[in-house]
């Protein structure tokens, strides 16, 4: 196998160390004793993490988060795996047409789909409930789950759902028994990777949220739009080593290579 010459080593390094360097820099400012957005030379403080546990509206913004995104993911995921295997194994009128309408909004700009919403839910009345907020959720990430379920639905070998129906099994029984357990991985890292998705929707949620149901990247920027202090780099740190956890989680269940290109 043909190795990686030093100066393609390099461009690497570089590429990453670019990437890298903002998160970095994000999350030593949070680290400063300081009132200023500056990263520490002398010493190192927890006084702002101290700072956004004691904040109300964050914590609260950070459960609305969390809720609204395992919700969002649930349902996400309930809703895509029956889609996904209609499409995967049975040829019907508006087989493409609803594929195309499932991975829609992968397509559509959030800013569009949350002026959209906004001028829905306001003529439906219903502007500001969070589980109109859920169902929001919903249509932006279900593709993401579509996408890693439709991947572990290709090449899948139905002899096995077939011997366990010739030996009585219901149909029922099969998906539940059978089916699913096989697919679990795509299941489970759609999910995941909808979950992470829907915590980090920042455009179309803050045309919909209400004060009640605000979250916690529009609780960010509406806290940057006044004052912008080490606070912010303390929450922009807990919500990276969040995400890492989970991005981690994910490589550890699905693999981020059949995530990211496809992989089988």
């Amino acid at each position: 196998m043909q190795k990686n010459g030093a100066i393609a080593l390099a461009f690497n390094a570089l590429v990453v160390a670019f990437v890298l360097a903002p998160l970095a820099i994000v999350c030593l400012v949070a680290f400063t004793p300081g009132s200023t957005l500056s990263i520490p030379t002398t010493e190192f403080s927890l006084r702002w993490f101290r700072a956004v546990f004691a904040h109300s509206d964050f914590m609260q913004a950070f459960r609305n988060s969390l809720w609204l995104a395992f919700c969002a993911a649930s349902i996400a995921s309930c809703l895509a795996v029956p889609a996904a295997i209609a499409i995967t194994r049975y040829r019907f009128p508006g087989r493409d047409v609803l594929n195309g309408l499932f991975l829609s909004p992968l397509m559509i700009p959030h800013l569009v789909l949350g002026v959209a919403l906004l001028r829905f839910f306001a003529l439906m009345g219903t502007t500001g409930s969070f589980g109109w907020l859920i169902l929001a959720h919903v249509v932006v990430i279900t593709p993401y789950v579509m996408r890693l379920v439709i991947g572990a639905l290709v090449g899948f070998d139905r002899s096995i759902e077939h011997a366990a129906l010739s030996l009585g099994a219901s149909r029922a029984t099969v998906f539940f028994k059978v089916t699913l357990p096989l697919i679990l991985p795509g299941v489970s890292g759609g999910w995941l990777l909808a979950f992470i998705n829907s915590f980090d929707e920042l455009t179309m949620s803050i045309f919909i949220t209400a004060p009640s149901t605000v979250t916690l990247p529009v609780r960010m920027y509406m806290y940057a739009t006044e004052s912008i202090d080490p606070m912010m780099a303390a929450i922009s740190a807990l919500v990276i080593a969040l995400t890492a956890v989970t991005m981690l989680l994910l490589d550890r269940v699905y693999g981020l290579d059949r995530v990211l290109v496809g992989q089988k």
